[in-house]
């Protein structure tokens, strides 16, 4: 499994780099944000599976990050522990009450921080709220969006996986495919930033399978920007000889070795005004078929 992303934000110099060498040593990986609008570009870019963040920052309040956070559909699934000075009642319900998943104060025992952080990770990965690997919602976030644009007017649902992804896992191995997965995650976010809404959703449905929730008039051209933007990107994956020849040697069925395309994007679209639906299940199996015929036509 990959390593948990954890973000502190902290204005103490001396706190962050204690919290990041500490949580560095305990197997996560661990990036600082020293004001709250750093802290919300760096949580827009990276998606952590949990922030670590204080109340008391110098620009904007610890309580304005987490309400952003909440209020932001692209985010409003990360865990947020509070860690302030702040030990009055009234703080710590107000900070819940934003929808923090806990709240510590200083000083602090940093091994019970630590069982804090598992404790808020374990909960969310076994209430399938993120997946493990992307920190992109899952599982049941996924379900409950399916259920809320269902009965909305205008939307287009998107069922994208990558081609030829067993065939890379195959050549390169375990490690290089979690990369293109992470590295997937961050694509197709810095694109729904450039072409998508606001209001986007992104989810990971599992293994290399992903889904955005869009408005039906933007969704065609964010297919378009997607697959090209991958298509470009996902290039520095493979060694310099695969370049260059233009393809890989993986295993076919039958344990030969058979010329294999580089990695690209099948991406499957249904809106409202292309089909009606009565079910999610409905909803997923019509995109699933759209993918699987992009996926054919792509092949030629």
């Amino acid at each position: 499994m990959s390593k948990a992303r954890l973000l502190i934000v902290e204005d103490d110099v001396d706190i962050a780099n204690m919290l990041r060498l500490f949580f560095k040593s305990q197997g996560y990986d661990v990036d600082v944000a020293m004001r709250g609008s750093e802290a919300l570009e760096k949580t827009r870019q990276g998606l952590p599976h949990l922030l670590v963040l204080d109340i008391m920052l110098p620009d904007i309040d610890g309580y304005e990050v987490c309400r952003a956070l909440r209020t932001n559909i692209r985010t409003s699934h990360i865990p947020i522990l509070f860690l302030t000075q702040k030990d009055e009642r009234s703080d710590k319900l107000k900070g819940l009450e934003l929808g923090a998943d806990d709240y510590i104060t200083k000083p602090f025992d940093i091994e019970e921080l630590k069982l804090r952080v598992q404790n808020a990770l374990a909960r969310a990965e076994r209430e399938s709220l993120t997946d493990p690997q992307s920190g992109l919602p899952s599982g049941r976030l996924i379900e409950d969006q399916l259920r809320k644009v269902i009965r909305q007017p205008d939307w287009a649902f998107m069922d994208i996986r990558i081609n030829y992804f067993d065939a890379f896992r195959d050549v390169y191995g375990l490690i290089a495919a979690n990369d293109v997965v992470r590295f997937t995650a961050m694509l197709l976010s810095e694109v729904v930033d450039a072409v998508g809404t606001p209001n986007d959703f992104i989810g990971h449905a599992g293994g290399d399978n992903f889904v955005i929730f869009t408005a039906s008039q933007v969704a065609p051209r964010l297919k378009e920007a997607l697959k090209q933007r991958f298509g470009e990107a996902v290039l520095s994956h493979y060694n310099f000889i695969d370049r260059q020849q233009g393809y890989i040697l993986a295993p076919g069925r039958g344990g030969e070795m058979v010329k294999t395309p580089f990695m690209s994007l099948a991406i499957g679209v249904v809106t409202p005004a292309t089909h009606s639906f009565t079910d999610i299940r409905e909803i997923t199996e019509v995109a699933a078929e759209e993918r699987r015929r992009d996926a054919l036509l792509a092949a030629g």
